[in-house]
């Protein structure tokens, strides 16, 4: 049997007294990797009460002393990041250099919670009436909660407790069974820093887990980020129960093609948006609009995917790697399989892929489908795989139309070289993050990961000022002093006197 991950709970990373396990495979292989456990609830509740204990400390120690505990973490993340990419690769199949990229954002977080004492600054007016100030004060709120998906085991989880971290919260972490160990090592470089130990919890499991920790009367907020249906749940559940939560769920993001757009930097900047990551990304561009005579475009694009090969991580012809499970390769096949009963045009099938010396891989070449229509189950669902669907536009305006149309809104492309274009673009799409000639338009973590529509369930998104506001709470303060000589009288008003 393969070795069993440890949870870190209560002061220490230690083996979970779990019955039961999850296997977690190298999805190229099959093998085993190692096993998650399915921690029982009374760690659970462990876990939590550690990490309010710890809070109470955490929450004195000053902005600028947490702020140099995360310059050492985001150091060490940065001397340890091929390491760490090296670890991911291998539990999720991605490329290296793919790899590497899913640190460096995470990176980039850790490397913004730094400047949390600028951003906790709360507000202050002078004499609002006579002899009165009034001033406003940001604090933390306590025990967070975190739940990630297995497509970004490193970013997403450093998208979530640096900044709670840093703002003089606690934190449990639940990462997806599928690729656990790279949030484990996450955990480790954390305490290696010097961390007080219980800032940061780390447990495995499923569902019931995920409940546990919404549910329980401990903690405050909730993060999480995965598929719609489970997104659903988790924003339910824990508003049900009265907490704080932000829920980042799936997207159909499209990319407009317009005629007068640069062909070549479109095309390349299609294919790599498109099936890179083997589609298993949020903000992955799987329609792509062509407008007017860029509809001649679209055989070329075929051309261009066809190039793409997966293969191993260490392999560095690969464009990408496999699906994370055989469930996720089959639910994409069957996709595929449904586009081409609805009456789409296969111009490019991945269906029945093989990798060279790794038969047993979850592998799905890359695939594109023409004369799409906004009825067909290729266009409505998130697919999440190597699949495009192209379909076509008369002209930006009919564009605009069918984006705003769906019901997601996590992201949107379009390439032109009218700043006009752009312009009317920008202005009247309904789409939380829009990229012009950028195909995935992630921002910097000194602003905020804003999806909208059915992309989101929350009123406050993930990293930049918004994760402070998410992972705090405003107190304000209403003051007035006497001088020794003041004489008081009643007021019976409401007015400031």
């Amino acid at each position: 049997m393969a070795k069993v991950l440890d949870n870190y709970v209560d002061g220490a990373f230690r083996p979970s007294s779990a019955t039961q396990t999850i296997a977690v495979t190298n999805p190229a292989t099959q093998e085993v990797l190692i096993e998650a456990p399915v921690t029982p609830l009374e760690e659970i509740d462990r876990a939590v009460a550690a990490a309010k204990t710890a809070f109470e400390l955490w929450r004195q120690v000053p902005a600028p002393e947490r702020a140099r505990m995360m310059m050492k973490y985001q150091m060490l993340l940065k001397e340890k990041q091929d390491e760490i990419a090296e670890i991911l690769s291998q539990e999720t199949g991605k490329t290296f250099a793919d790899a590497q990229g899913d640190v460096w954002r995470g990176i980039e977080v850790a490397e913004q919670a730094c400047n949390v004492p600028a951003m906790m600054m709360g507000e202050t007016s002078e004499n609002v009436a006579r002899g009165i100030d009034t001033y406003s004060l940001i604090q933390p709120l306590g025990v967070c909660v975190g739940i990630t998906p297995f497509n970004f085991p490193a970013m997403i989880p450093l998208w979530m407790f640096p900044m709670a971290i840093a703002c003089g919260n606690t934190f449990v972490l639940k990462p997806s069974e599928q690729d656990p160990m790279t949030p484990n090592r996450l955990i480790e470089l954390f305490y290696e820093c010097g961390f007080p130990k219980d800032l940061v919890q780390l447990v495995h499991g499923g569902k019931d887990q995920v409940d546990a920790l919404i549910t329980h009367k401990d903690t405050k907020a909730i993060s999480f980020v995965g598929s719609v249906p489970v997104g659903q749940h988790v924003y339910r559940l824990g508003t049900d129960h009265l907490k704080r939560v932000q829920c980042m769920a799936g997207a159909k993001n499209h990319m407009v093609i317009m005629p007068d757009a640069t062909k070549d930097q479109a095309i390349n900047a299609l294919v790599g948006a498109s099936i890179g990551a083997a589609g298993q990304r949020c903000m992955a561009i799987s329609v792509a609009l062509f407008v007017g005579e860029a509809q001649a475009w679209i055989p070329d694009v075929a051309e261009a995917m066809a190039k793409v090969r997966p293969g191993a991580w260490d392999d560095n012809g690969a464009g990408y790697g496999p699906q994370i499970s055989a469930q996720a390769r089959d639910r994409i096949l069957g996709y595929i399989q449904k586009g081409k009963e609805e009456g789409a045009e296969c111009l490019l099938d991945g269906s029945d892929c093989a990798v060279e010396g790794l038969p047993d891989g979850n592998w799905i070449g890359p695939t594109l489908f023409k004369d799409v229509t906004a009825d067909m189950t290729i266009y409505t669902d998130e697919i999440f795989g190597p699949v495009l669907v192209a379909m076509n536009a008369d002209s930006l305006e009919d564009a605009i139309e069918t984006i705003n149309a769906n019901p997601f809104g996590n992201g949107v492309s379009i390439f032109t070289s009218s700043g006009g274009v752009a312009r009317k673009f920008q202005s009247e799409i309904e789409v939380g993050q829009v990229g012009i000639n950028i195909p995935i338009p992630v921002p910097l973590p000194f602003f905020s990961f804003t999806g909208w529509k059915g992309s989101f369930y929350g009123d406050q998104h993930a990293y930049g000022k918004q994760a402070i506001r998410f992972y705090t709470e405003t107190k304000t303060i209403t003051a007035r002093w006497f001088s020794s000589d003041a004489v008081a009288t009643a007021n019976m008003t409401i007015s400031l006197k």
